[in-house]
């Protein structure tokens, strides 16, 4: 692990490189960029003090998908090569937490965006000129910028995350639940996330309504109710037993003790989490790509 400072304009990871390393900025900010230095160059956001970056081309293996630039003032980061990921969570246990709430956030703020293009795609499709919204043209101009860049948003395989045996190694509570428990409800308040060791469960909205919708079928090595968890926000989904399954119960205070007895599990957790982002990041992308050929 390196502590390293950059100065105002210095560029910390580009777009499209490979990653071997992700940072924690200890001191002062960066902006994030896509399409850096060109014309069509977007500023995404500003990061601030113990904010992570770069984390997905190293837990995930992927290619970094926008540039990191010092703000005036400079700043100071932490570099954590992916081969001292484990020993900095040694080092700092809480920031095994801080990660995943640092990956959840960009996925909670990615889904908003997510839905609002959507909802403009909507309004192109379905909607007259003259009927159309006044707030609609500045939505297209921010998310036309988005779809100009060159980075390659394909979606990751799945099989890559779960091709780990989840049910190996230490697991501090194992309970197996019979066909048809209600492991949590939409709306009750979230204290901890599952490990499917076996079995099948089904994620609910509006279960038990006229309006139930199955949004997805899970089974046997998936993850599921991580960012109820995470972000300390109510359930956003009913979680239901399909068949008998097997699953690991994992609070926020399970974690210290999880790494030290079974670190491999916490590389699952977190690979499973950049998955996620990845995957949206695509959908995201594709979005914002048919909203530009409608405009």
């Amino acid at each position: 692990m390196f502590e390293k400072r950059f100065e105002e304009g210095a560029v910390i990871v580009r777009e499209g490189d490979y990653g071997e390393s992700f940072f924690r900025i200890t001191k002062g900010s960066a902006a994030v960029f896509i399409n850096y230095g060109t014309e069509a160059e977007k500023k995404l956001t500003e990061l601030g003090e113990n904010t992570y970056f770069g984390e997905m081309a190293v837990i995930g293996g992927y290619l970094r998908t926008a540039s990191v630039v010092a703000l005036p003032g400079g700043v100071e980061v932490l570099e954590i090569p992916e081969k001292e990921l484990q020993d900095y969570f040694r080092q700092s246990p809480d920031q095994i937490i801080g990660l995943m709430k640092h990956i959840g956030s960009r996925i909670r703020t990615l889904t908003e965006d997510y839905k609002e293009v959507n909802y403009v795609l909507e309004e192109l499709n379905a909607k007259e000129p003259a009927e159309r919204s006044e707030g609609l043209l500045a939505k297209i101009k921010k998310i036309i910028g988005f779809s100009g860049t060159s980075v390659n948003y394909s979606k990751p395989s799945a099989e890559a995350v779960r091709e780990a045996n989840h049910s190996s190694g230490y697991s501090k509570n194992v309970i197996t639940y019979p066909e048809g428990t209600v492991i949590f409800k939409e709306g009750e308040p979230a204290e901890c996330m599952y490990d499917i060791h076996w079995g099948r469960v089904g994620i609910y909205t509006g279960f038990g309504t006229s309006e139930e919708v199955m949004l997805t079928d899970l089974s046997t090595n998936h993850f599921f109710g991580e960012m109820g968890m995470i972000e300390k926000q109510p359930r956003s989904a009913t979680a239901v037993v399909l068949d008998e399954a097997t699953l690991e119960i994992i609070r926020e205070d399970d974690l210290e003790d999880l790494f030290e007895k079974n670190p491999a599990k916490i590389g699952m957790i977190l690979g499973n989490l950049v998955y996620r982002l990845k995957n949206l990041t695509a959908d995201y992308a594709d979005a914002c790509k048919k909203v530009k050929e409608l405009a």
